[in-house]
């Protein structure tokens, strides 16, 4: 039997992702990681609702509330502002250092362990906003580190499927794969109404755009001419 392991965050690449996923894989379980992100619970949220859409049974809920006590991140220090325009050069502050290496870790482990032979990450290169540990080469670079950390007969794939799309891409896979993108959150600073603002919003809104579709979730306001429900 085919078994992967998702990195599910809630947002609209984890779920894209993870509607890729149950498509090739016999069985599929997902991750889910809380780290004092302003959003945790309307993301937990989202994971659960997405989750139980496809039926998948087999969920890891993490909590590692470090992030909170590093600070460094708009997401994580509420004594940071989250930007509402584009920053320019360098590393946005909304970057949580080094997290996709810890959710990763925990993956791994978890795949390892249920004799998975996948880990999918919902991660994007062109949209990532210069973040290091979204690059090609970082998980060139982790893949060797899980060959190496694991047992010898311990063969996991990291899958990054949609790391060279663009948002419009994106969003385009995820209505042809019919995935419910109604149930995902992607905003970085609101749980109740998407702020429309935030870099993650705009993102979205333009990933929408682009592929000429309607966002079925309701923003407080729309920006860069994202089409909105």
């Amino acid at each position: 039997m085919s078994k992967a392991v998702v990195c599910l965050s809630g947002g609209l690449d984890s779920c894209v992702t993870l509607a890729e996923a149950v498509t090739l894989h016999d069985a599929v379980a997902a991750l889910h990681l809380s780290y004092g992100q302003r959003t945790q619970e309307r993301e937990r949220r989202a994971f659960e609702e997405i989750c139980d859409h496809y039926h998948i049974e087999h969920r890891l809920r993490a909590v590692q509330p470090a992030f909170s006590e590093i600070k460094g991140s708009a997401l994580t220090d509420p004594g940071l502002a989250i930007p509402t325009q584009d920053e320019g050069e360098g590393i946005p502050i909304t970057y949580v250092p080094f997290r996709n290496a810890q959710i990763l870790s925990l993956a791994c482990a978890w795949a390892e362990s249920l004799g998975a032979e996948a880990v999918y990450l919902g991660v994007v290169e062109e949209d990532s906003s210069g973040y290091p540990d979204c690059r090609e080469s970082f998980f060139r670079a982790f893949q060797r580190t899980v060959d190496e950390g694991t047992r010898p007969q311990t063969h996991i794939e990291i899958t990054t499927p949609l790391l060279h799309r663009s948002k419009g891409e994106i969003v385009r896979r995820g209505l042809q794969l019919r995935a419910p993108l109604h149930l995902s959150w992607s905003c970085y600073g609101e749980s109740e109404e998407a702020c429309g603002v935030c870099e993650s919003c705009r993102l979205r809104l333009k990933g929408f755009s682009e592929a000429g579709a309607v966002d079925p979730i309701s923003y407080r306001i729309t920006s860069r001419g994202g089409f909105t429900s």
